[in-house]
Order: C-alpha cells, then sequence, then structure tokens
C-alpha cells in the first residue's frame, strides 16, 4: 500500500491499473485501498496549500496531539 500510495504522489503519470491490482493481492479491499487514497489525496492538497501561502509549521507536540486525536477518533470522509 505505501508503495501505491507513493507512487501516486510522486509519479501519478506512471500509475496503472496494475499497481491498483497488486495492492487487492495483497489482500487490501476496495474500500481501504479507496480510504487510502482519498486520505493521501487530501493531505497533498492541504501541503500544497499551505505551501502556496507559506503557513506556519505546527510544533511537535501539536503534531504529536493531532496524531493522538487521529489515532483515536481515525479518518472520517
Amino acid at each position: 500500500m505505501l508503495a501505491f500510495l507513493e507512487k501516486m504522489v510522486r509519479d501519478p503519470d506512471s500509475l496503472t491499473p496494475a499497481d491498483g491490482e497488486a495492492v487487492r493481492a495483497l489482500g487490501v479491499p476496495d474500500e481501504g485501498l479507496r480510504t487510502a487514497i482519498l486520505v493521501v489525496a487530501a493531505f497533498t492538497t492541504i501541503t500544497k496549500i499551505a505551501d502556496t501561502f507559506d503557513f506556519a509549521i505546527q510544533s511537535d507536540a501539536a503534531f504529536k496531539a493531532d496524531a493522538r486525536m487521529l489515532l483515536k477518533r481515525g479518518y472520517v470522509m
């Protein structure tokens, strides 16, 4: 899954249906693949916007607090 997502972000033009099939062959269901794609797309979009507007980066403590919240609540799209 991580290799698929990295390819999606770093070299999206080279992504093919075979890449998705390889992830499915490892036992990842369509819903899992779809959710991972949506999460990465959202974070990539947020990062591009933040870079464009030169947003400040939060502290390590704030990142850790956010991570705990996401692990507790999960991602809901």
